[in-house]
């Protein structure tokens, strides 16, 4: 995660769909910066739901992955996210995971989504299953 957020590493692929990039990378915490545009607007003309569901995933799956070691897999198999006002088009917002618990076998985070005077416009917790080699 240090390496993708430091460009040594691309961002996933998602993150072209999704316009996402690292700011910060530590243990147990990550910070994305996402910016939603026209190609995320639903019928009405709104950001989609979707937007913000996928910047949680993978903020509070990032997060799950600061802690684990090389060559240590995971997999979202929760994900409750709160849409808390409309996600805006064209704001740059900054999403921020964190690990609540984690075991051998599950990790637990919380994620945010808010703007740079820190409006929350999304809330959500993930479980994510650990995946270790045999």
């Amino acid at each position: 995660m240090q390496a993708m957020v430091e460009g040594k590493l691309p961002m996933a692929p998602i993150a072209t769909v999704i316009p996402m990039k690292g700011v910060t990378a530590e243990h147990g915490r990550i910070l994305f910066e996402a910016q939603a545009d026209e190609r995320h607007l639903n019928p009405l003309g709104g950001v989609h739901g979707g937007f913000a569901a996928t910047v949680m995933d993978s903020v509070t799956a990032c997060a799950v992955h600061t802690v684990l070691e090389a060559g240590v897999g995971y997999a979202t198999v929760d994900l409750n996210v709160k849409m808390v006002k409309a996600v805006p088009r064209g704001i740059p917002l900054l999403a921020e995971g964190k690990v609540i618990f984690v075991s051998r076998s599950l990790g637990i985070a919380e994620g945010t989504l808010k703007d740079a005077d820190g409006a929350l416009y999304a809330h959500a917790t993930a479980t994510c299953l650990i995946m270790r080699p045999k």
